[in-house]
Order: C-alpha cells, then sequence, then structure tokens
C-alpha cells in the first residue's frame, strides 16, 4: 500500500468515527473519569493476558512528541515478581500491593530516540537531538512517559478495571531489581484489578472549579 493509499484510508477511518459518535456519553464519562476512583483494595477476582494486552492496546495510541513511544510496563503478577517488589515499597503501599492482581511498573526507556527511526521516519534528524545529550533524553523520556502513564490509567479504566496508582516506592531500588543493565528507568505503580469498595473510605476529595484552576484570555 502506498502512504498516499494509506493517508486515504486513515482519513477515512476518522470521517466515520466523527460521524458515529459526537461524544462521551455519559456512562462513558462516569466510568472514565467522574466516578473513577484510585482504588487501594482489591477483591480476589483475577485479570487475564488478553486484559492487559487490552489495555497496552489503548494506551499505545495515546499521542506523544515525536510519536517517541517511551514507556515501558512491567506487569508482575506472580507471588515471586511481588516478592521481589516488596523491599522496594513504603510501608502503607505493602499490603494492598500484595493484594492486587496485577501490579505494574510503568518505566520509560530514556534511549527512545533509538526507535525514532521506525516510529517517527518523517523527521529521521530528530533521533541526532537526542544522541549524545542525556539530559535531554531524560527530559522528554519522563516527559512523555507520564503522559503514556495516564492514558495507562484510562485505559485501565476503559477496559472495566480498576486502577490503583502511587508514588511510594524506592525508584532506584526497582530500577537495580528489574531494569539492571537496561535504559529503563521506573516512573510509578499502577495496581490493577477489581477494586474492593470496602477500601473507599469517604467521598471524593474536593476539585478545583473551572474558575479557580483556568483562564480563558
Amino acid at each position: 500500500m502506498s502512504e498516499e493509499e494509506a493517508l486515504a484510508q486513515a482519513r477515512a477511518r476518522i470521517e466515520d468515527y466523527r460521524q458515529r459518535i459526537a461524544r462521551l456519553d455519559d456512562d462513558a464519562l462516569d466510568l472514565m473519569f467522574r466516578e473513577a476512583r484510585n482504588h487501594n483494595w482489591w477483591l480476589d477476582k483475577p485479570v487475564s493476558d488478553a486484559q492487559l494486552r487490552e489495555i497496552w492496546d489503548l494506551t499505545k495510541f495515546g499521542s506523544t512528541s515525536g510519536n517517541c513511544l517511551p514507556a515501558r510496563i512491567l506487569f508482575l503478577r506472580s507471588k515471586e515478581a511481588k516478592e521481589r517488589l516488596k523491599p522496594t515499597l513504603g510501608p502503607r503501599n505493602v499490603e494492598k500491593t500484595m493484594l492486587a492482581p496485577v501490579t505494574a511498573l510503568v518505566a520509560y526507556d530514556v534511549n527512545f530516540f533509538e526507535h525514532l527511526p521506525k516510529l517517527y521516519p518523517i523527521r529521521p534528524e530528530m533521533k541526532e537531538r537526542f544522541e549524545g545529550n542525556a539530559a535531554a533524553a531524560q527530559d522528554f523520556a519522563y516527559m512523555n512517559g507520564s503522559l503514556q502513564g495516564a492514558y495507562f490509567i484510562m485505559a485501565v479504566r476503559a477496559v472495566g478495571l480498576d486502577a490503583g496508582a502511587m508514588g511510594g516506592f524506592d525508584r532506584a531500588a526497582a530500577d537495580e531489581e528489574f531494569f539492571k543493565g537496561t535504559s529503563y528507568r521506573s516512573n510509578f505503580l499502577c495496581n490493577i484489578g477489581y477494586g474492593d469498595l470496602d477500601g473507599i473510605k469517604g467521598p471524593r476529595l474536593y476539585r478545583f472549579d473551572f474558575d479557580e484552576a483556568c483562564e480563558i484570555i
């Protein structure tokens, strides 16, 4: 298929979904945003490989700068993997992480630029911007990896699961345990499963209204 044909098909798909879907309905908005909570306790109900694959297959479509896609996800499900993670966890995060069906170690690749010729072929020179500039690569990877991490949380919710994102762990220790000898760096953890509502201890905390956080100029 030529580039022209591929572009025409892409535009046709966009036009098709725009005609079919004007916006998310209230049920979808509740699922993704308004009623979604960050869960701490979990039902004893498994999460399948197919669900984890579906989460990634949604996450990967979220936009990143230059289509750089630096996020790397390590799904920890086995008892052995959780035990390896346990010493890196803050005290308040141990029990809920051990109970979660799956814990995702959301990381980013500081050598993401090595893949840019494949991911962003329209600007092959972009790779040169980061080669030999570790500080720029770190900053770019962290920013875009965090953006993908947010997409990841929303993808978890979109497939009918609950997410429990947290930052209370020793990133350097996690890197040493799971990513030694690689260019991956830990960002945050996200427990995944079916949230136990007994773990919800209060109403949603206050969120800023539009006029408190936004301005139109």
